[in-house]
Parts: structure tokens; sequence; C-alpha cells
């Protein structure tokens, strides 16, 4: 049994989620972004990849007014648990949990700063293997799993065919190929290789566009 899984998204209309140069405050308009919030309001725990929590520093608390005792378990996926003890998340452990999901033993630095290690199986390419990182997590009492980023983790997902229902945030910008996607590579070959996913709803975000999908 795993979570069940959401991916969000805030990307440009072209899918990209920053610049060249890696830029990416603020794509999407204010109203996304509490939207945005309301989601990691809804779920029990929200993930990222380690290399956006180390290019970014994000905090991944809901920061809306009337939530703030909503906090979801935040989740860095990191094979070789590269996180910065001297990062927002790290820091913050104490005040709300931070699980760092690894295929190493615990560093002493990240449990002493209170964060959570769970050892898990590596995969082929010797990173985590998403199937027993859920089921993991799952065993832990994450029912409902936010997926926020990077590309290669929200690949990663849909390659291990997990993700139940894509919640996109899409502004009206574009960034061209040399910005960086949202998705990385799925390796698909042919058309029939595709992931599918159903639309329940497109409606206006302030300037922005909120997608909703499902997988078939």
């Amino acid at each position: 049994m795993r979570p069940r899984v959401t991916l969000k998204l805030a990307t440009s209309l072209d899918g990209r989620i920053a610049t060249a140069a890696g830029e990416s405050q603020w794509i999407t308009g204010e109203t996304a972004r509490a939207e945005g919030h309301r989601l990691r309001a809804s779920h029990d725990a929200i993930l990222i990849g380690v290399g956006t929590a180390i290019a970014d520093d994000p905090l991944l608390t809901v920061r809306q007014p009337g939530l703030e005792d909503r906090q979801p378990v935040r989740i860095v996926m990191d094979s070789r648990q590269r996180l910065d003890p001297g990062s927002k998340l790290v820091r913050s452990a104490h005040e709300s949990p931070v699980i760092v999901v690894t295929v190493q033993l615990p560093s002493p630095a990240l449990i002493r700063a209170g964060v959570e290690v769970l050892q898990v199986h590596a995969g082929r390419d010797g990173r985590v293997s998403l199937n027993h990182a859920l089921t993991a997590l799952r065993a832990k009492g994450v029912v409902s799993l936010l997926v926020e980023g990077g590309g290669d983790v929200a690949a990663s997902f849909l390659r291990g065919d997990v993700v139940d229902r894509i919640e996109w945030f899409r502004a009206p910008i574009l960034l061209g190929s040399e910005g960086r996607p949202g998705v990385g590579s799925l390796a698909a070959e042919e058309l029939g290789q595709a992931r599918r996913f159903r639309r329940l709803a497109a409606e206006p975000c302030g300037d922005d566009l909120w997608e909703r999908y499902e997988r078939l």
C-alpha cells in the first residue's frame, strides 16, 4: 500500500519551472501561490528532491491565514544525504517534522538537528527506490502526499506510474527550451508510451490557469 500522490506543478506556458540561470521566484502569481498553500494544508506530507532543497532552500510550510495549524510533514528525497544542516528545513525540524529518505545509514548531524532519517532500499540506479520509499512513508501514516519538484523527481514519480492527480498552475509567460523543465525525462519514444491523464477542470487563477488531472 502506498500514499495517494498528487503532483503539483507551477510552470510557464511551455512547462518550465525556472530560467536557464535557475531564477524561479515567482513564475506564477499570488493567487496561484495561495492555492498552492491550500494544497499543502490538505495533504499529510509534501515532498521535494534534494536538488530543489539545495537550490531554493525552501521552508515548505503552509503560510496562508487560517491554515497555519495544518502543517504537512516535510520530506526530502536525498539518496546521499546532501541536505545542508544549515538549511531552513533542518533548522526548523524541531518545530515541524522533516523526513530525509535515503539509502545510507542516518547522518548523525541530521539526527542531532531533529530530522528523521528514513533508510530504504536502493533501486538499480543506486538512488532511493521509489516503491520502497512510498511503502515506508505509508507505514508512517502518510496517506496523502503532495510532490512539488523538481523536474527529476516529478519525472521519477511519473515513470513509476504512481501519480494519481496533477494540480498544474500555468503562468502566461514563455521561457523557451533553455528554461528548466517542470518534468524531466520520461523516456517515451512512442506516443503509446506516454503517461495519460484525464482533465477534471481548467479555470483562471488570477492571471494564471489552474488545470486539474487524474490518472486514467
